[in-house]
Formats: structure tokens, sequence, C-alpha cells
């Protein structure tokens, strides 16, 4: 074929398949002309295609399921969560505290404390600190136990979205009964994940044993068809 006659094709948006030319405008014409059957079989082709696209999605793993042991010594402190302090044979220091919204815990004697983002570990350490260096006490003794944990949050094709009280050893399978089960257009077979102090949410492969964490954001997608 002479070369004038292929760049007038690709001007014009034509393709050439095995010696056959398809331009916009037959395309279009063949799209028009299709019997009933034939356009089903480009629905369906599309549908496939959209599915294998999904499928393709990066997909998280649910990961292992936390003991509540574990998740106490893991968890990181943030606003919302209900602290007991205890320090031994200080009952005025001793009490019950909760995680302001700036992350910090206002106390007796040595004032605001940082806990957002702490374990209780780390935040038993720097209370103990602040009462040494201020001169408080010599060798103290303190206890951080969280009594409740902030809520996480779900919503999507659930039929009660809204906030609600963490407890230990949540799942996806408990805070959906808790939400009042899944709409009738729910995918339940993939789950979006917003962690706490996470800037985005992740897709995870929905399980039963699939853990819920205090302040996690959760979203039910609906199903394709």
């Amino acid at each position: 074929m002479a070369q004038a006659d292929l760049k007038a094709d690709r001007r014009a948006g034509s393709r050439r398949v095995r010696g056959w030319l398809f331009t916009p405008k037959r395309l279009s014409a063949v799209a028009r002309s299709a019997p009933p059957f034939g356009k089903l079989a480009m629905l369906l082709l599309s549908l496939a295609l959209t599915i294998e696209l999904c499928a393709c999605q990066s997909v998280a793993s649910p990961g292992p399921e936390m003991s509540p042991a574990e998740i106490a010594a893991k968890y990181r402190l943030g606003p919302g969560d209900h602290i007991r302090l205890t320090v031994f044979n200080q009952p005025s220091l001793s009490t019950d505290f909760t995680v302001d919204g700036s992350g910090y815990l206002s106390l007796p004697l040595i004032g605001p404390q940082k806990a957002g983002d702490q374990t209780t570990r780390q935040l038993e350490q720097s209370i103990a600190q602040e009462l040494v260096q201020r001169g408080f006490l010599v060798n103290p003794s303190v206890a951080v136990q969280v009594i409740d944990f902030r809520p996480y949050y779900i919503l999507g094709e659930i039929n009660s979205p809204g906030s609600y009280p963490y407890i230990l050893n949540l799942t996806i399978t408990k805070a959906v009964a808790a939400a009042k089960g899944y709409t009738y257009r729910a995918n339940t077979h993939r789950v979006y994940i917003q962690r706490s102090g996470e800037n985005q949410e992740r897709l995870y492969e929905l399980t039963p044993g699939t853990a819920v964490l205090p302040g996690d954001t959760i979203r039910i997608p609906e199903r394709l068809f």
C-alpha cells in the first residue's frame, strides 16, 4: 500500500488489522448494526474486563489475630481513650483520665502530659520521669491501664452506619453485626479499612478473623452485580 494512503488512514483515526481497515465511522456503524446477541456479548466482555481490573487491585492481608494482651502492649493512645493511672501509695495521683482532642492528659502536680501516639508503657515511663525530675517522688511506681478504647467507625453498605464503642477481640464480623448487618448491595469479600494514624484506607480481604482496632474507619463497598 502507498505510504500516502497509510498517512491518510492515521490522520482519520483509522486502524488496520490483518488487512482490514477500521475507521471511526465504520466502527460506529458496526456497533449500531450489531445484532442483540452481539451487543450482549460486548457488554459481557466489558464486565469481564472490569472484574479483571478489580481483581488486580492490591489486597492487603488481614494480618494475624491479636490477643487482648498484644493489643494493649502495641496499642498507641489517642484522643478519646479513657485510662486509669495508678501511682503506688499516691491516691491523689491515682485516678481515671481521658485523652483530650490534642492528645494530652491533664495530671495533678505535673500538669499536661503528652499521651497521644504513645503506648501505655511509654506513658508510664514519661510520667515517672516527670515526677522524679520535679522532685515529687524518688522512685515512683506508675501503672497505666486502658479502661475504654476510643470508638471505631463503620460506613458503606451496612444498615446502621456510625461510630461504635470498641471491645477487645473485635472483628469485622462482629462490627458488621453491631451495625445491623449488610445491605443487599454489599460486597462480603472485600473491606476497606483506614487504621488510626494512617492517611488513607487500604483494601483488605474480608474474613471472619479480620481484626478491627480502636479508631479504625471501616467501609463496606458495594458489589459489582
